[in-house]
């Protein structure tokens, strides 16, 4: 049987994609969660930003370790611009970056690995072509940054209305919520609410990358074969989501 290898990509669009879902309903990205034999385990979050994006991260790592079943930790890496470009996912732990990378109609971009259920590798980008700019202060900045880094634990948003939740994993247009509130807090509970057998947070064999579009089977899915039989398959939310990639 073949071994399907996933990678799903959340992006908050510059434009704010407007999709009606229920305020403060299950938020759960479709149950995928990291593998571990116990709670609180610890990940570890490889840090591709530059200095201007340190606090950034400082705070979301710190905001979402208060959960009660993770501690997240930073692991300096490199930053050069090319490293922060490609983002390169690293086997059981997240990678942040940040870099221009243009403007495709998304200010951030989250990609998980999975295998099963299991997230295996994540990053979070963050699009400095919009972020870097007078339009966006460090409010904002920090929501996107604080949404990327929690979709990589399986979080959804919770609420696709543009209705402000008063929380980073809302999707509203103000970006206005620098942190996760009590029901994110809430739902990693729910998540990590079973041990596994094994874990996931530990080295793995190296996955294709996190964001590499082919052959498009519909207006916001990528498919690709890859060489170990494996499939990659990339969800994307346009900024334009009618015209999709090609706006």
């Amino acid at each position: 049987m073949k071994k399907r290898l996933l990678t799903l990509v959340v992006a908050m669009s510059a434009a704010g994609v407007i999709l009606a879902l229920p305020a403060q309903a299950s938020h759960s990205w479709n149950g995928y969660h990291w593998a571990r034999t116990a709670n609180p385990f610890t990940l570890k979050v490889v840090d591709s930003n530059t200095p201007d994006w340190d606090d950034n991260l400082n705070l979301a790592l710190s905001d979402w370790s208060v959960s009660s079943v993770l501690d997240l930790t930073k692991d300096a890496s490199d930053d050069s611009t090319r490293a922060r470009k490609q983002c390169r996912m690293v086997s059981g732990q997240v990678r942040s970056c940040n870099a221009s990378y243009g403007f495709n109609g998304w200010l951030g971009l989250a990609s998980i690995n999975i295998s099963g259920s299991h997230i295996t590798q994540g990053t979070a980008k963050m699009n400095d072509s919009y972020l870097a700019s007078s339009s966006y202060n460090e409010t904002n900045r920090q929501h996107v940054m604080c949404q990327e880094i929690g979709h990589d634990f399986g979080l959804g948003h919770q609420d696709e209305s543009g209705a402000d939740l008063n929380t980073c994993m809302d999707y509203a247009d103000a970006l206005d919520n620098p942190s996760p509130n009590a029901h994110d807090y809430a739902q990693l509970e729910s998540i990590y609410s079973h041990p596994d057998g094994s874990t996931t947070i530990t080295s793995l064999p190296d996955a294709a990358p996190s964001w590499a579009p082919a052959t498009q089977r519909s207006r916001t899915v990528y498919v690709d074969q890859l060489a170990d039989g494996s499939e990659l398959v990339t969800f994307v939310f346009w900024a334009n989501p009618i015209r999709g990639w090609n706006g």
